[in-house]
């Protein structure tokens, strides 16, 4: 089983109008071999990966694709299921695709859906491996493989963070492109568009930024706004420590001016040695040390958004419970077996780890990592663990106000305010609470996937706080297909949109233009050179030319446009791939923009081509026919061929809203 070739098609495509993976598998032998020929191979697939049981495939229910399998069905499907189930398993559930024959036996399309193309493909050729494993019936460690793609996933994939707020971005219709192999994402096209990176937008002041880095600073700022913070200052080296925790005359604080996810941090410190090797360890941390008091109470995150306190979570201490019989050490190997922790961003358990920090509370408590708990003692590991339980309804608000009155001090529009409390339901001030940092670009995986308590609508709040209620972050995307005139309709168009006082980004088969200006030569036909044009933050609308091939093997590099236009079909079966494609599948490329006018768009159809005309029934908006109404050459005032391209133009402006007036002065410049 060989796979040839494989794409990944990254918008909406022939497929799907979302992202798919598509590779072209030759089946080799197993041809002429399905499953119901292959003994044993069923039950011993789905011994290795039993959650493939709840496929339902073409059946309909569960055990459905089981049933094909005893059925029998040929490898190039059974590849389609299991790459869809390592994905799932390994990152995000997905549960869509296609295997289909092609011209040449034995060759299949085989098609799944996913987030990312290039980590799909790594769970597609894992899905191999896996597939012939069970055919030679040897062993296949599904195990390992998981926690590879699970880290494959991680730097791949989007962060559960990011993941949250483009799919509320979607949920709204509002497009995303992302801009580089990290968190980086651009909402919206054109002149309309917003930037988020995780959880800092493109609104997150740098400023702001840099006083949330400095803890000092922060409690300073936070201090004389009025916001509960703990006493304590800034201290030069381990005598100053001491002589500040001496000052505070009760436990305290040893933390990193700097540094983040509670490195160096030690907590309830009050002897002189501990004290100093507290700053020791604080200083191999971060640029500077503090020392404050210690409050008393558990940890809380509250996510500020704007002008709103949207979320909040808790957690208590990390502990591990003895058993009698295990150390300290096997007892904290055993929690990091829980599948709940990770080293990924996405999974809401961190891993316990046996630092300087965690080895000083344990000396503090008498017992080392080789010590053997008795049945039921607890432990202490760390005085603040994972945020788990969801508190959003139980947030006092007068807390909620302190929150957003450090996030506005600070100088952040999207923040993570840490407090440490007894009761998140009554005021910091009567209770000795108060706000221990202040955090930008906060995870959002607490407030998205609590252990106790209901998930809370955190990407939905950004995206409403980027764009308001109703703004989609779209400027118009006119794309242009088929099999002639393409440059020429979008010239014209470009022309016409610019007399209306739009700044036009076209993408097409002379290059990249930003108005009258060329930015790029050469073809721009590819999606890269379409995305490009809907990255132009100063583009009014944009013009996209496509070619059948990057539709086929890209995908578009839009998600939905406000007009589509067909120019003509005439030999599109040229443009087939030989032995792969049919002239059908060119035909479902030349018609792709076509499936995806948004309901208030319009495809502008070719009426004197009976296949493109043939695509109305596809679009979702309007439809406008252009063609000659008797046959006839057109005026002879016109230069030869530009009849066509003209009506294609004009009918685009005036679905654009472009006034009459405007057009008809420039046909009539065009004509003179």
């Amino acid at each position: 089983m060989e796979i040839r070739k494989v794409f990944g098609l990254n918008g909406p495509n022939i497929w799907a109008n979302s992202p798919v993976l598509e590779a072209w598998v030759d089946l080799g032998h197993f041809e002429e071999l399905p499953t119901d020929k292959l003994p044993g191979f069923s039950e011993r697939l789905m011994n290795t990966l039993p959650s493939l049981i709840e496929h339902r495939c073409s059946v309909g229910e569960r055990g459905g694709f089981l049933k094909r399998l005893q059925d029998g069905t040929w490898l190039g499907h059974v590849l389609e299921h299991v790459t869809l189930e390592l994905q799932s398993l390994a990152h995000a559930p997905v549960g869509w695709g296609r295997a289909r024959e092609t011209p040449e036996r034995g060759v299949y399309k085989v098609v799944v859906k996913c987030e990312d193309t290039r980590f799909a493909e790594h769970c597609l050729r894992a899905a191999r491996e896996l597939i012939l494993a069970v055919v030679g019936a040897r062993a296949f460690d599904l195990a390992a493989e998981l926690e590879r793609l699970r880290l494959l996933a991680d730097q791949l994939c989007l962060g559960p963070s990011t993941r949250a707020i483009i799919q509320a971005a979607k949920a709204r219709g509002i497009p995303h492109i992302r801009l580089s192999q990290g968190n980086l994402m651009q909402l919206g096209y054109g002149r309309q568009q917003r930037r988020i990176w995780t959880a800092e937008t493109d609104r997150t002041s740098a400023v702001g930024e840099g006083i949330a880095q400095d803890k000092e600073l922060t409690r300073r700022l936070l201090s004389a706004a009025g916001v509960p913070v703990p006493t304590g200052r800034a201290v030069t080296n381990a005598d100053d420590a001491w002589l500040a925790a001496q000052e505070l005359a009760e436990p305290v604080v040893v933390k990193p001016i700097d540094a983040n996810h509670g490195r160096g941090v030690s907590i309830r410190v009050d002897q002189e040695a501990e004290v100093r090797a507290a700053f020791e360890r604080a200083t191999e941390e971060g640029s500077g040390v503090v020392v404050e008091r210690f409050i008393r109470g558990s940890q809380h995150r509250v996510l500020v958004v704007g002008q709103r306190a949207i979320a909040a979570a808790g957690g208590e201490a990390d502990e591990v419970v003895g058993d009698g019989e295990s150390s300290i050490a096997q007892l904290v190997e055993r929690a990091n077996r829980d599948p709940r922790r990770g080293e990924v961003s996405a999974q809401l358990l961190s891993v316990l780890r046996l630092n300087a920090v965690a080895l000083d509370l344990l000396r503090r408590q008498g017992v080392t990592p080789q010590s053997v708990p008795a049945a039921g003692e607890r432990v202490l590991f760390q005085y603040h663990g994972d945020l788990t339980v969801d508190q959003t309804d139980q947030l006092h608000p007068d807390i909620a106000a302190a929150c957003v009155l450090a996030a506005q001090t600070v100088g952040l529009d999207i923040a993570g305010i840490d407090l440490v409390c007894g009761d998140i339901s009554r005021p910091l001030e009567e209770q000795g609470g108060a706000v221990i940092e202040v955090n930008a670009s906060p995870g959002l995986v607490a407030h998205l996937k609590p252990l106790i308590g209901q998930p809370r609508p955190v990407g939905e709040a950004i995206v409403e706080q980027l764009f308001g209620s109703e703004l989609l972050g779209r400027v118009p995307v006119i794309a242009i297909s088929g099999t002639s005139g393409r440059e020429r309709v979008a010239e014209l168009l470009a022309g016409l949109l610019a007399q209306h006082g739009w700044l036009v980004a076209r993408a097409g088969a002379s290059g990249l233009y930003l108005g009258p200006r060329q930015l790029s030569p050469g073809p721009a036909l590819d999606s890269e050179g379409v995305r490009r044009a809907l990255m132009n933050p100063s583009a009014d609308a944009v013009i996209v030319e496509l070619d059948e091939q990057a539709t086929l093997e890209q995908g578009l590099g839009f998600d939905r446009c406000q007009v589509a236009i067909v120019t003509g079909t005439a030999r599109a079966e040229a443009l087939a791939r030989p032995g792969i494609d049919e002239t059908v599948t060119v035909l479902k490329a030349i018609r792709a923009a076509v499936d995806v006018v948004l309901p208030g768009g319009v495809a502008i159809l070719n009426r004197d081509d009976p296949e493109a005309a043939a695509m109305a029934e596809h679009c979702k908006g309007e439809v406008m026919w252009v063609g000659r109404a008797d046959g006839s050459r057109g005026s002879e005032s016109l230069p030869a061929g530009s009849v066509e391209p003209l009506l294609a133009a004009a009918a685009a402006a005036h679905a654009l809203g472009v006034s009459a007036p405007t057009i008809d002065k420039f046909l009539n410049n065009f004509a003179g």
